[in-house]
């Protein structure tokens, strides 16, 4: 199989030769064989695992996205992934990218939650003129 991995911003890892590729979905781990039947699935953060033939085993901590598989092409686009073979390391590097997300998604709510009360404000003082 081809793997290919996407970030928004660059293509991370384009293999060739891949035997087996396990990833982490909404419905838990799954493992994509080359003769496995073309399909989507959204990812969750996790380790991504391949086997390359040549190579052995390689790892990349992933945040959520997709996953395509088409024929003999695994296609996957994630919001950000770190590649390595490090465990320990990839593990607190998943670790960090969510609690940077929780971080963003805990200020998008606080800034909207702002917008929302300063358009009250307004539609109330509209009111009253």
């Amino acid at each position: 199989m081809n793997l290919k991995l996407s970030l928004p911003e660059m293509v991370l890892l384009d293999v060739k030769d891949v035997t087996q590729v396990i990833v982490e979905t909404v419905r838990g781990s799954v493992g994509i064989l080359p003769r496995r039947l073309d399909g989507v699935a959204a990812l969750v953060p996790g380790i991504l695992v391949y086997d390359v033939a040549a190579g052995g085993r390689q790892y990349v901590a992933v945040d959520e996205g997709i996953l395509v598989k088409m024929d003999e092409t695994v296609l996957i686009s994630v919001h950000n992934a770190l590649a390595g073979e490090d465990l320990d390391h990839l593990q607190a590097a998943l670790l960090s990218m969510q609690m940077r997300k929780d971080t963003e998604d805990r200020d998008a709510r606080v800034e909207m939650a702002r917008v929302e009360s300063g358009l009250i404000r307004r539609l109330v003082g509209l009111r009253h003129e």
